[in-house]
């Protein structure tokens, strides 16, 4: 079992940065592709970014390449999302998830464990 915790979030003026963190416990996360999601209220869930477990090679949503960047540090057990160049419509609460054998990275579904979410409020 993982368990995923997110942290970082917070209210930011628009134009502003944050880096989201999430962090694991009861098993390395070393071996799990991570993924980032995020949703608004009214919104469906929306992929943001992954990296894969062996390599850590990124993929992004086109919504949000060039102001994300997802990184990992299997060391801590933990995985990062840095956002810049936020705008209010990036108001959600974001979310952390765990997978073992993820194929397509962008469906939720592909995912083993999530997190509660960090609420990130952009105002402008």
């Amino acid at each position: 079992q993982v368990q995923l915790v997110e942290s970082g979030g917070g209210l930011v003026q628009a134009g502003g940065s944050l880096r989201l963190s999430c962090a694991a416990s009861g098993r390395s996360l070393s071996g799990y592709a991570m993924g980032w999601f995020r949703q608004a209220p009214g919104k469906e869930r929306e992929f943001l970014a992954a990296i894969s477990g062996i390599g850590g090679g990124a993929y992004y949503a086109d919504s949000v390449k060039g102001r994300v960047t997802i990184s990992r540090d299997n060391a801590k057990n933990t995985v990062y999302l840095e956002m810049s160049s936020l705008k209010p419509e990036d108001t959600a609460v974001y979310y952390c998830a765990a997978g073992r054998s993820v194929v397509a990275a962008h469906i939720g579904n592909e995912y083993d464990y999530w997190g509660q979410g960090t609420q990130v409020t952009v105002s402008s």
